[in-house]
């Protein structure tokens, strides 16, 4: 696994009401600090990728459908420097991944519904500077094949 990124298995409490769900709790040892809470979809075979941040660590779980979440470590001093991680998570497979700060990550949704994340970074978004820092999903920067791999 790619230094500082942690994957929670998420424990599903099911009743005769529907199902409850805790995805960050603030005395998890994942818990960083809060910033802000969105959602964000992505429609089937649609990939949203590549970017990564300076300043923030994300804290990403999806909570409808499925997505192929892959991380690449590009960070010069990184123990991991230019490994690549796929994490398939979703209803399927309830994780909570945390992203840290230089790890350049996208998904995929695999799901043949749209699939619905949750994400809680560290930081809250600057609107006039935004700490993103993005690439081609299908350039060079980042090796990587977002084809799916049969067999």
């Amino acid at each position: 696994m790619i230094s500082g990124v942690i994957v929670k298995k998420l424990k599903v409490i099911p009743d005769e009401r529907g199902r409850l769900m805790e995805i960050l709790r603030s005395d998890d040892d994942i818990f960083v600090k809060f910033g802000q809470v969105y959602m964000t979809t992505t429609y089937p075979g649609v990939v949203k990728a590549w970017h990564y941040h300076k300043k923030q660590t994300d804290n990403v779980a999806v909570v409808k459908g499925m997505i192929k979440l892959v991380l690449y470590d590009a960070r010069k001093d990184s123990k991991t420097k230019n490994q690549i991680n796929e994490i398939f998570a979703g209803i399927h497979n309830p994780a909570l991944v945390r992203i840290p700060k230089g790890v350049y990550h996208g998904w995929m949704c695999i799901s043949e519904d749209e699939a619905m994340v949750i994400n809680c970074p560290t930081e809250a978004y600057n609107y006039k500077k935004p700490d993103e820092y993005r690439v081609s999903p299908y350039g060079k920067k980042v090796p990587y094949d977002w084809k799916r791999k049969d067999g």
